[in-house]
């Protein structure tokens, strides 16, 4: 359907005018300048001498000039001669009935002026482009209601075009939402397909201004709910508030309506599998496990059963995980149930992700390191097993060696990765991981090498890496030759690998107690935000981040720091009005961060932006 705005109310006047001023430059002599520039200069008794031989000659593509400069002139008798004239000369034309009763309106004759109105109506020949011309003259004059009429008229003689559209945007500019919303469901109704230009239309007409603009609006929620109710039938308008309580991080709202549909439906589970995809990706846990369970609900014969267990677990897992201290009774119950599904689903395509969280859980968090390690080495023995797979589980078991001590055989694994995948990226994370344990054992010299070689990495983040590792070594090495203060900072994130992190934060506090000139500032209150946000210290890793900003923003950590901050305050501490501030602070102070991509696309969500999930 076609979309005309308000905007169009002008088309058919000034925009009708400005062909009569170019038209009226190549008339001969200067009566028709004239009469432009006096009425421009609002001299309308001066203008209306030469408009009054110029309407004579002319009177279709001079009468808007002249109408409005009688007007001026309050000079109504003639202004409403000349409007009855050309009337008789353009019975289709509509719109002169709306001119009229304006002259009525102005000399306070109501009655005449409800006579033209509902005449301008009552003539209107219902074609497309006059009924639209006569509603938008409608709306110039704030008669909404009127225009609704002429719309409505040309509906009833053109049911194949319902104007849900134009009508919309009447009730906007009148400012009735309820009407307006209303109008854009009845045109998803009429026509399903219509759904994202729908959705865009609305997205627009609700605006930006705060977290209740846009698809979030609360009044379209609730209108859509009363069309689910009257019309059950409807996929749509069930699919559309599906997409909203999305919009609107309604997760168990969408899991119901989900859930829902997929029963009445007979369908197999596929849309809310894919919710509990999108639930984990937005770090809500308990509805995701939900949808996944729903899915092992339906048995073992179901085409997503396999994939949902793997999921609940994974779900399970990150939730746990992710916790500031998470208890020792639930890393042993969860260690339960990843070892089992591990062994149920042994040798299969589905398992490496479980073997993964296992192996990480035991060694990171239950410390049995020598478990984990043996877990890795059974799984990589197996025959057939992917190469990359096998290489993936290589660094795994390299990173457990590390964590344990086993410097030699950490580095031995790593290089055997790098050495099978020389020129591809999971050969360069090797690579970056043996150059970050050199970092580790204080040999920066070396580390340093490789780090630069890494800079031209085919990955991005390794390539950034790469270079803050390099950089990191040359701030705090490269005036004086004093290795102590940068020794101590790499076993500290050595700690901090180990999850050590009390002992980490004490190492990195005794750095400036010994070496007050150090250069290592932003790169310890960088990692001390990181380990306060791991042990759930909200605040002292805000705190820790705003010394950044203050003290070193324009450091190697400066950006991190503001984008790091942003997130804190969008999933640790839920201030959004921060971290919509904070985002689009990355945007301005560090317009050439990598962040930049990341911090546009949380800011335009936060800002109420319709997104696609």
């Amino acid at each position: 359907m076609t979309h005309f705005s308000v905007k169009h109310t002008f088309l058919f006047t000034f925009l009708f005018c400005f062909s009569l001023k170019n038209f009226s430059q190549k008339i001969p002599n200067n009566a028709d300048r004239l009469a432009v520039q006096y009425f421009e200069q609002k001299e309308f008794d001066k203008a209306n001498v030469y408009f009054e031989d110029l309407f004579a000659q002319n009177p279709n593509q001079w009468y808007v000039y002249y109408y409005r400069s009688l007007l001026g002139a309050k000079d109504f008798s003639t202004a409403e001669k000349i409007t009855k004239k050309l009337i008789k000369q353009n019975k289709s034309n509509a719109t002169l009935y709306v001119y009229l009763g304006k002259i009525y309106k102005l000399q306070g004759d109501e009655k005449k002026e409800k006579e033209s109105y509902d005449k301008a109506v009552k003539e209107l020949v219902p074609v497309q482009s006059l009924v639209q011309n006569v509603a938008n003259t409608f709306v110039e004059e704030q008669l909404y209601d009127y225009a609704i009429a002429a719309y409505n008229k040309g509906r009833r003689e053109t049911p194949d075009y319902p104007y849900f559209y134009e009508r919309a945007n009447v009730y906007k500019t009148k400012g009735d939402l309820t009407a307006m919303i209303n109008e854009f469901l009845d045109a998803l109704e009429f026509r399903e397909t219509d759904l994202q230009m729908v959705q865009m239309h609305l997205q627009n007409s609700l605006g930006y201004g705060d977290e209740a603009s846009g698809i979030k609006n609360p009044i379209l929620k609730q209108e859509l709910q009363k069309r689910i109710q009257k019309s059950p039938d409807k996929i749509v308008f069930s699919e559309f508030l599906i997409f909203i309580q999305k919009q609107q991080k309604d997760f168990e709202g969408a899991f119901i309506q989900s859930k829902a549909l997929d029963k009445r439906l007979k369908e197999e589970g596929q849309r809310v599998y894919d919710l509990g995809k999108i639930c984990v990706a937005n770090q809500q846990w308990e509805t995701a496990k939900r949808c996944f369970e729903y899915i092992i609900t339906k048995g073992e014969n179901n085409v997503f059963y396999d994939m949902a267990v793997i999921d609940a677990l994974n779900a399970d897992y990150t939730a746990t995980t992710q916790k500031s201290q998470p208890t020792s009774e639930e890393l042993l119950l969860l260690e339960q149930k990843l070892t089992k599904a591990n062994e149920k689903y042994n040798q299969k395509f589905q398992n490496a992700q479980l073997l993964k969280n296992l192996v990480t859980l035991k060694a990171y968090y239950l410390d049995k390191s020598e478990e984990a390690m043996n877990l890795l080495d059974g799984y990589i023995s197996q025959a057939g097993i992917d190469r990359v797979l096998k290489a993936e589980l290589k660094i795994m078991s390299a990173d457990i060696n590390l964590l344990a001590g086993n410097i030699w055989d950490a580095s031995l694994l790593y290089s055997q990765v790098e050495k099978d995948f020389k020129y591809e990226a999971i050969g360069q994370d090797a690579k970056f991981k043996n150059a970050k344990l050199s970092f580790y054992a204080g040999e920066f010299a070396w580390a340093k090498t490789q780090a630069d070689v890494l800079k031209g990495a085919t990955t991005k983040l390794i390539a950034n890496d790469a270079l803050d590792l390099s950089l990191v070594i040359s701030d705090a090495i490269g005036i004086d030759t004093n290795e102590a203060p940068l020794k101590l900072f790499a076993s500290a994130e050595l700690l901090i690998l180990q999850h050590k992190y009390n002992e980490a934060i004490a190492r990195m506090d005794s750095i400036n107690l010994l070496f007050a000139d150090n250069t290592l500032g932003d790169d310890i209150f960088y990692k001390k935000a990181q380990i306060y946000i791991t042990l759930g210290k909200y605040a002292d890793a805000e705190a820790a981040y705003k010394n950044i900003l203050e003290f070193y923003p324009t450091e190697l950590y400066g950006d991190d720091a503001q984008f790091k901050l942003a997130e804190l305050y969008e999933k640790n501490i839920g201030n959004k009005e921060k971290a919509k501030q904070a985002y689009e602070d990355v945007l301005t102070k560090y317009p050439g961060s990598i962040y930049t991509v990341e911090a546009r696309k949380r800011f335009r969500e936060l800002r109420g932006d319709a997104l696609s999930n």
